[in-house]
């Protein structure tokens, strides 16, 4: 995973081995791993070393006050706009909901067009930039949506 983080983002945006190690290890954080497989893509709820099969992973976690918060996504290069990542998140928004979290949030650069592109997709929206958030000096946007109980009927458009 630290691998795939590595070929995503930039230095002083991407995690140390260390970093990642702490992110997961929290008592309410987990991984979806994407893999590849002779039928396809396949998304599983398992944590495995870095393989050529592995095309990307989100961790996540349930936070309280019903809140949970989406740590990374990253997919690589080969297999994006694929679909993969909207399938992984799909599944850590389906999985904080179940843990009773009524909305998640995220971070993203301000130059990652691409990430914001997507999350705005899913639904997310900007509520704050961070000044200077990552290592390297670059400001972050806080996104956050809001999650469906599982209980909850989804609302069609009228």
């Amino acid at each position: 995973m630290w691998r795939i983080d590595q070929q995503c983002f930039n230095p002083g945006i991407a995690y140390s081995r260390l970093e990642l190690s702490e992110y997961l290890s929290r008592p309410q954080a987990f991984a979806i791993v994407a893999e590849t497989s002779a039928q396809g893509s396949l998304v599983a709820e398992t944590l495995t070393d870095a393989r050529p099969s592995i095309v990307g992973f989100i961790a996540a976690e349930a936070w309280g006050r019903g809140r949970g918060h989406i740590i990374t996504i990253d997919v690589i290069p080969e297999a994006r706009k694929s679909g993969v990542g909207s399938a992984m998140l799909r599944a850590a928004e389906s999985r904080l909901s179940s843990a009773r979290c009524q909305s998640v949030i995220l971070e993203t650069a301000v130059d990652n067009l691409s990430a914001l592109a997507f999350y705005k997709t899913h639904g997310y929206n900007i509520t704050k930039t961070i000044p200077r958030y990552y290592s390297d000096g670059v400001d972050a946007l806080v996104l956050k949506k809001d999650l469906l109980s599982p209980s909850e009927p989804a609302k069609l458009p009228q």
